[in-house]
C-alpha cells in the first residue's frame, strides 16, 4: 500500500503549498478508491486527499458502514493525519472504528475516526 500511495503523491497538484498527499480509502468489500490533494490559489477551493479518495468511493454508491480503513502519505514521509474539514467527512461518513493509517519513513501509525474526532458533532446532533 505504501508504494501505490507514493507513487500517487506524483499526481498531486501542489503549485502553492508543495505538500503532496496520497490516500486511498479501503472498502469492506476490498475495493479501493485513490485520491491526491488538489490546490488552487485560493486554498479553500482545493480538496485534500483524503476527501478526494471518499468521495469517489461515494460518487460509485459506497455509504456509511462500507469504509473499512483510509490510507494516507505525504511525499515528505512526515507521519500526517487529516485536517479538520477531513476529519469532519470523515465523521459524517464513516464508522468510529473506521482505520486512518498514516505511512511514514517507519512504521505506520494507526487510529481511528473515533480517536481523532473525539466528541465529534454529527447528523445525530442536528436533532
Amino acid at each position: 500500500m505504501k508504494e501505490r500511495l507514493m507513487e500517487l503523491t506524483k499526481n498531486s497538484s501542489t503549485p502553492y503549498y508543495n505538500y503532496p498527499v496520497a490516500a486511498i480509502v479501503e472498502c469492506k468489500d476490498g475495493k479501493l478508491f485513490e485520491g491526491v490533494n488538489v490546490e488552487t490559489s485560493s486554498p479553500a477551493a482545493g480538496i485534500c486527499a483524503e476527501r478526494n479518495a471518499l468521495y469517489s468511493a461515494i460518487a460509485a454508491g459506497y455509504k456509511k458502514g462500507d469504509f473499512k480503513k483510509i490510507h494516507l502519505i505525504s511525499k515528505s514521509l512526515d507521519i500526517i493525519y487529516p485536517c479538520f474539514i477531513c476529519r469532519q467527512t470523515l465523521f459524517d461518513y464513516c464508522d468510529k472504528e473506521t482505520e486512518i493509517v498514516s505511512y511514514g519513513a517507519l512504521d505506520p501509525v494507526v487510529t481511528t475516526v473515533g480517536e481523532l474526532c473525539v466528541k465529534g458533532f454529527g447528523a445525530d446532533d442536528l436533532g
